[in-house]
């Protein structure tokens, strides 16, 4: 399985998730909130963390895990390599991503990996 493979099947497991396009790139979605959109061509993720998740996944790797480079960054939007990210890093940026967009009826039904 690719790591594209691997990306799209953990979002759509995330309770009501969508994959819809958006522009020339798929996006994944709950309640018609974009919670990351996939760059097909460079193996590249894009989430939507708040601020403080995204500090703490970029000191990951900076290489790895970083702000989009612009005012989208600096909302939260923020690139994964997944050439290189590993997959419980992935997971849980993923996670924290769709606990900030889902409403809250959904997002307390996904729980960080530290509290399951």
């Amino acid at each position: 399985m690719t790591a594209i493979d691997a990306f799209r099947q953990l979002a759509l497991s995330l309770p009501e998730m969508v994959e819809q396009p958006h522009f020339e790139k798929p996006s994944f979605r709950v309640a018609k909130k974009i919670v990351a959109t996939l760059d097909v061509p460079n193996q590249r993720v894009c989430l939507k963390l708040s601020e403080s998740d995204q500090d703490l996944f970029s000191i990951f790797d900076k290489t790895v895990i970083y702000p989009v480079p612009n005012q989208w960054g600096k909302q939260g939007w923020t690139f994964l390599d997944l050439r290189k990210v590993p997959e419980e890093t992935l997971r849980d940026a993923l996670t924290a991503a769709y606990r900030e967009v889902a409403p809250k009826r959904l997002a307390q039904l996904v729980q960080p990996d530290s509290e399951n």
